[in-house]
């Protein structure tokens, strides 16, 4: 079979993909295997490949093959999340662009729109996948929006709120006026953002006398419902009891007293607002205060706002500033940096806002989760270690969960309403059961389907999501199944810290309570991939690369390599292309060492010379001291420190010396032993370097030899560790440092490698001679001989206590080399004399900085130092 002389990625990448899809190398079912599971952290379907997604997905795919080698049945759960806000979000905009408004459409209609364009878009990125060359079980591959996984959730929501742990509650949530629904504490981005402290006068009710408040928004005065001040602040004890009128709307508010009130903060006066803050929320129950919203969903003002109604609160606060400075309301402004809530998904300006919403206890919930993290025994391990401190701040601080969202597109809540009470409603998997409950209920058996109206909103997709170890199983529907039996917990769940909470830790209380026991056993938590100048790669900054152009460019082999390089657990990779490209060139050079083997001409009849033998000898021993090292980086998670321990395996040991040692003279043929330990060398080196660049090692390990189906290297055996001649490592370790001062030494006295030249040793390190042999192939030295003197003028150089000598007679060119060594010390003299001129020069040395004189006094010293040297080796040609 003719190799190719160049490695062609784009001719090689597809076909093996298909291959492996063709003999269905990538499915599972249970069988007497130890299983080997990872689920795909489901990318949304509205996702294309990004970096985050590269990364994450090639450590996941180095993880599943590499199980696959070790003989583990090996499963990679594929799917998509159908985020609901995201998702939303593109069908609304998709339809706008037809004319098309999303509240003239009942639920079914924008449902219809929502799976057509999840139908149209939703796949591009798991196709994309591929190209990655991610070995995923794409027959299992799920959408949290299919119909047995949104059983799943339904079936859930109905068992946790037959439980008393999901409850309807009207409370302060996390508005998103751009997606128009809540979110959960989770979802909210904190920023600190530059803003301004607006300082307002109230007037007191039946007096000319003012009190002032400060504050950051005062577009909010239209919902204010009392002024607090703090009963101790002996600075307004003239206000107790008495009203205020807000300013523009008139309306008169009490002046209430509470410890709440910070006495250092602004003016010590507070205004209240309890439709729009969580904390004055707070102090209006405690106080029966009035509740006024003033905002409409979009968070534009309502009829509150009076003359503002209709505008955006943003807009309202640049004009109702300049309205109060006017009316004489506005005694100044400060500049003020708060943190101000943004929307994860959306970037807007969160609002707080009282609403009716779905909520799940997570108090009790929460606690086998964070023993299975943190407690004595820990059952899940958390990679790198440090992020367990962030799990503990969130989970020892958990709230109940805003589980419900004001979308169409995700699971309805499974709650049917048969009366305009706020208690009149059931909860059920379905109409049907729903309508047998609400009978029982009202005791009306007149009741029909026709008299239920189902709640609006739909779930939190990571109320969908949390179950995904399960469901991707039907473990929740069906929970004694096969799958679930066999393939639950599983092994590593690969993802980055930014979604621990939303998600893993979610997952990991889902997997406690519904299944007993934990849903995985490690997380792998990456780092987030950022530029050169460590900034997040985002669309807006235009720093993020186009993935599949990356992959075109420089193979995905070489793509996976350059991430993983450089990406240790849990810290952030700063990505260069440079780093692809080096992944890139380490596959030709593995392809050119494999067609330097396959060019040798094989002869059965000569015998294996003793330098191949002893070099393959320890070529093994490297390999299995690789192997050993590799394990560990594996199991600590250090996939970086494995490949480069790979990578030096192949690219030093085994093309720089192994075949340099084992190398025909020039040509001439190879010894069949030789060669066929060289090609099981390789083999191994390819199974080792699979999971990391699949395509190019199948493409080498099936040009080896024709192999059957049965005999793909994705479904080799990983090579088995043996002993590790340690001895044999360091006598080789020692070699190569004398192998190298050789070709120094020839290097520097431009002695030719066709000419062959003396070696003697004086041998005070007692090295063994096992690579002597070694020594005067790769050197071309007549013969080796041990010696117990100096040898006069011959070149020499020393390791640890060993010297070596190489006698000049007829190695190199006299002549030649001291007009060399003349032409040197004539410019090096020169160049003393230049810097002595400059250190005498009294003016130059007083008036220069000390390190620039420190300098030029080094220079002098060098220069000295070196024409000592040059006249002594001189001396010793003329000799």
């Amino acid at each position: 079979m003719q190799i190719p002389s160049k490695y062609d990625a784009s001719q090689v990448e597809n076909k093996w993909y298909n291959y492996w899809m063709k003999h269905n190398y990538f499915h599972s079912e249970p069988d007497e295997r130890e299983p080997y599971t990872i689920v795909i952290p489901p990318p949304n379907v509205t996702g294309v490949l990004h970096m985050g997604h590269m990364l994450n997905n090639t450590i996941q795919d180095v993880l599943i093959r590499r199980a696959r080698l070790l003989g583990k049945n090996a499963c990679w759960v594929p799917g998509t999340d159908h985020a609901s806000i995201a998702t939303e979000a593109k069908v609304v905009a998709k339809l706008k662009e037809q004319g098309i408004d999303k509240n003239d459409l009942s639920r079914e209609e924008f449902l219809k729109h929502a799976w057509e364009w999840t139908h149209e878009y939703g796949g591009v990125i798991l196709e994309q996948l591929k190209k990655l060359g991610c070995s995923c079980d794409w027959e299992r591959t799920k959408f949290t929006m299919d119909d047995d996984m949104s059983e799943a959730v339904i079936q859930v929501f109905v068992d946790l709120y037959n439980k008393g742990l999901i409850y309807r509650g009207y409370r302060m949530v996390n508005w998103d006026p751009e997606a128009k629904t809540t979110l959960s504490d989770e979802e909210v981005i904190y920023e600190e953002k530059q803003g301004q402290l607006y300082y307002l006068n109230y007037k007191i009710d039946g007096s000319d006398n003012t009190l002032t408040i400060a504050t950051t928004r005062p577009e909010t005065i239209f919902g204010d419902t009392a002024i607090c001040i703090n009963p101790n602040d002996e600075r307004f004890t003239h206000l107790r009891g008495k009203k205020a009128i807000v300013p523009i709307c008139n309306r008169v508010v009490p002046i209430i007293e509470d410890e709440y009130v910070d006495v250092e903060f602004g003016t010590g006066c507070l205004k209240v607002t309890p439709a729009h803050d969580e904390n004055d929320k707070m102090l209006g129950d405690k106080h029966n205060l009035e509740v006024v919203d003033i905002f409409n969903e979009d968070a534009s003002l309502n009829s509150y706002g009076l003359h503002y109604e209709g505008k955006d609160r943003f807009v309202v606060r640049k004009e109702i500033v300049m309205e109060l400075e006017e009316k004489g309301f506005l005694l100044k402004t400060e500049n003020y940096i708060n943190k101000v809530g943004t929307s994860e998904r959306t970037k807007a300006v969160i609002e707080p806002r009282l609403s009716d919403q779905w909520f799940l206890k997570m108090e009790e919930l929460v606690k086998p989760a964070i023993k299975a993290v943190l407690g004595e025994n820990p059952e899940i391990k958390l990679v790198p270690k440090k992020f367990e401190n962030t799990y503990r701040h969130w989970m020892e601080n958990i709230r109940d969960w805003n589980i419900s969202r004001q979308l169409m597109w995700g699971q309805q809540i499974p709650a049917y309403y048969y009366g305009a009470g706020k208690e009149d409603f059931v909860v059920a998997e379905n109409i049907e059961k729903a309508l047998e409950l609400a009978k029982q209920k009202t005791n009306n058996p007149q009741l029909t389907t026709n008299n239920l109206r189902q709640d609006k909103d739909a779930l939190d997709t990571w109320f969908s999501s949390w179950l995904w170890p399960m469901s991707v199983f039907d473990g929740i529907r069906n929970p004694e199944n096969d799958d679930i039996n066999y393939y639950y917990p599983t092994n590593d769940l690969v993802t980055g810290p930014d979604i621990l909470f939303f998600w893993v830790a979610r997952m990991i209380i889902a997997g406690y309570k519904y299944k007993g026991e934990k849903p995985f056993n490690n997380v792998y938590l990456t780092g987030l991939v950022r530029d050169k100048q460590r900034r997040k790669m985002s669309k807006s900054l235009g720093n993020s690369p186009d993935a599949l152009k990356l992959i075109e460019e420089y193979s995905a082999d070489g793509v996976r390599v350059g991430l993983l390089l450089s990406s240790a657990a849990g810290n952030d990779l700063l990505f260069d292309e440079a780093l692809c490209q080096q992944g890139k060139g380490f596959g030709n050079k593995i392809w050119n060492a494999f067609r330097l083997i396959e060019g040798w001409e094989i002869d059965k009849t000569i015998p294996q010379p003793e330098t191949s033998k002893i070099g393959l000898e320890w070529y093994e021993a490297k390999l299995q001291k690789a192997l050993f090292e590799i394990e560990d980086h594996f199991r600590k998670y250090r996939l970086s420190d494995a490949l480069m321990t790979i990578y030096k395996l192949i690219m030093d040991d085994f093309s720089s010396w192994l075949l340099e040692i084992i190398k025909p003279a020039y040509q001439k043929p190879i010894d069949a032993k030789t060669h066929k330990a060289v090609i099981e060398a390789l083999e191994n080196n390819l199974k080792i370097l699979h999971p990391f660049m699949p395509f190019l090692t199948e493409e080498i390990w099936q040009y080896i030899t024709e192999r059957t189906p049965e005999q793909a290297l994705i479904i080799a055996k990983w090579p088995k560790a043996k002993s590790v001649n340690q001895e044999l490592i360091s006598e080789f370790e020692f070699a190569s440092e004398v192998i190298s001062g050789i070709r120094n030494i020839r290097k520097q006295k431009n002695i030719a490698f066709k000419d062959a030249v003396g070696f003697s040793v004086i041998n005070n390190e007692n090295i063994k001679s096992t690579f002597d042999g070694v020594i005067a192939k790769l050197g071309n030295l007549e013969s080796i001989d041990y010696v117990t003197e100096a040898i006069e003028g011959a070149l020499t150089f020393r390791i640890k206590a060993n010297e070596y000598f190489i006698p000049m007679a007829g190695a190199i060119d006299v002549e030649a080399e001291i007009k060399k060594l003349t032409d040197e010390l004539n410019y090096t003299e020169g160049f003393l004399k230049s810097v002595q001129k400059k250190l005498s020069n009294e003016r130059f040395v007083a008036g220069a900085p000390e390190q620039v004189v420190a300098s030029e006094k080094k220079k002098e010293a060098d220069a000295l130092a070196k024409i000592e040297t040059l006249k002594a080796s001189l001396a010793s040609l003329d000799a």
